[in-house]
């Protein structure tokens, strides 16, 4: 994999997913335990920095008054009823472990839903860096990776999907992504594997 070509996409690492006062923390807490989301991405991050390789940051917030949302169902109504990813609140903000890594962190504002690719620039970054490999990290596996993966395959890119940098709702669901979904249209690995393949000059 040329890392020249290939591009990280940090997904939803977010206070109110992932820090232990987050207003979502335990929609994702079980599965992000057993699979050490968050430390297993920075330990990837610490690899990914020695190379070229674009990390790309899309987080999801919103006005006080949800006014972006029009007739939400499904998660983007709970986010709605519960209060989640405010814009100036804390929960909005990147979590505190990818600090270090801000200067290597393209950040791409105007996600607004499932899918990282709409209302956002990530389709020009991409192809303005000439990117052809996407590499999926974060949550929530079953909604905002999936639907980001797919939205990426449909327009020709080569997607991954890092089994311990990603999070669901249980490990059911995590497992059952991994082993019968994403296989269907992405390359599922780890973030060992993802280093292992990048070019051996560049790491």
């Amino acid at each position: 994999m040329n890392p020249n070509k290939t591009a990280l996409l940090l997904v939803g690492f977010q206070n109110d997913y992932f820090s232990q006062d987050g207003i979502l923390t335990s929609v994702i807490e079980e599965s992000a335990k057993t699979t050490n989301t968050v430390s297993n991405t920075i330990q990837l991050l610490n690899g990914l920095i020695k190379t070229p390789a674009l990390i790309i940051a899309t987080p999801i917030f919103f006005t006080k008054n949800y006014e972006e949302l029009v007739e939400p169902v499904g998660i983007l109504n709970t986010i709605k009823e519960v209060g989640a990813f405010q814009e100036g609140t804390k929960g909005s903000q990147t979590i505190a472990e990818l600090a270090p890594f801000q200067h290597r962190i393209l950040e791409i504002p105007g996600k607004r839903g499932l899918n990282a690719f709409v209302n956002t620039g990530l389709g020009d970054v991409l192809k303005q860096n000439n990117i052809k490999n996407l590499v999926l990290a974060g949550a929530v596996t079953s909604v905002c990776i999936d639907s980001t993966g797919r939205s990426a395959y449909e327009q020709g890119y080569q997607v991954s999907v890092l089994q311990d940098c990603t999070s669901a709702r249980t490990n059911f669901e995590q497992d059952f992504y991994f082993e019968n979904v994403f296989p269907l249209y992405a390359k599922p690995m780890t973030s060992t594997q993802f280093l292992e393949q990048l070019e051996p000059s560049a790491v």
